[in-house]
């Protein structure tokens, strides 16, 4: 709000101006400035009142600026409108960074954020991300809640439980350990207490000790995938298994002093999961979408924006074979 001390008298006018070009900025405009203007009309044209016509022609200015800012905004407002009459699709992830974080603005940004905006837009619908718990995604996404569940989710072992939209991305699961621990190997891991985020892959393979895993001493889950790097921080785990982009964007973010092991624990490509029960053909839409995003670069240029070896996530063929 504008404001001003003024003393009484013939400098009423200067202080009723400036009330209604608070009018202007946060009321009707057009009302405010038609009162300004009878208020420069009836001030006579005497030597000690000229300051004061002055005064209001500089208010009837403003006046005429804040209106066609206010216009623009208008427009710019039905302009989203429009767009927004746009069917809407519900996409829930956790906050998982670089694929999905909430920007210094407060708007949803990362990778898949940006895949999902650019290939749900090519087919027609407005994109909503809504932050969820990520343990209850089943229920949600079976439940309508929400439409698919996108967030750097791996396919492996779960062909059966959704629709898939992709895979889209190719993701290497890996192990990551302070910098000066004397675990190099996968096998280093035997009798070591090891830290994973809940209901994901690492703690599927790490329980069941799949392919080249040893028996660990205990699996730690933590339903926040913060607190596995907490853990570790803090010397209360061994390791931690995770996406290693996921754990590259930790370590660049906060500066930790980890190391990531060379051996993968799973390469895995990544897709968008529908309900089973969904029939409106979206999942087959949007894989199609997604396949065509890769081939022409468009899955390229936005991965360039948060990796360096952008190459190495798009050879799903790979995977295919």
């Amino acid at each position: 709000m504008i404001s001003i001390s003024l003393y009484a008298g013939k400098y009423d006018i200067i202080r009723q101006s400036i009330y209604f070009l608070n009018l202007i900025l946060y009321n009707d405009e057009s009302e405010s400035r038609n009162k300004i203007i009878r208020n420069y009309n009836s001030v006579k044209s005497t030597k000690g009142n000229m300051c004061i016509k002055k005064w209001i022609a500089v208010l009837s200015a403003l006046c005429v600026a804040v209106s066609l800012i206010a216009g623009c905004a208008h427009l710019t407002k039905e302009s989203r409108n429009k767009q927004d009459n746009r069917p809407t699709i519900i996409v829930g992830s956790d906050i998982f960074p670089p694929y999905n974080y909430t920007d210094e603005h407060g708007n949803p940004a990362g990778i898949d954020v940006k895949i999902a905006e650019e290939a749900f837009g090519q087919l027609g619908y407005r994109t909503v991300f809504r932050k969820i718990d990520w343990e209850k995604k089943d229920e949600l996404v079976e439940s309508g809640k929400i439409d698919c569940i996108w967030g750097c989710f791996s396919m492996e072992g779960r062909s059966q439980d959704y629709q898939w939209a992709g895979p889209y991305m190719v993701s290497h699961q890996v192990v990551a350990v302070d910098a000066k621990s004397s675990i190099y190997h996968l096998s280093d891991l035997k009798d070591k207490i090891i830290a994973v985020q809940s209901t994901t892959k690492p703690e599927m393979i790490f329980l069941k000790q799949e392919g080249n895993i040893p028996r660990v001493k205990s699996v730690y889950s933590f339903e926040n995938r913060e607190y596995i790097y907490t853990a570790l921080g803090k010397g209360y785990v061994d390791a931690i298994a995770a996406h290693e982009t996921a754990v590259e964007q930790y370590l660049k973010d906060f500066n930790a002093d980890y190391r990531i092991l060379k051996e993968s624990i799973l390469t895995t490509g990544l897709g968008v999961a529908f309900a089973k029960k969904d029939q409106r053909g979206i999942a087959a839409a949007l894989s199609k979408e997604l396949d065509s995003m890769r081939k022409d670069g468009r899955t390229k240029k936005i991965l360039e924006q948060y990796v360096t070896n952008a190459d190495e996530f798009l050879e799903v063929d790979v995977l295919e074979k």
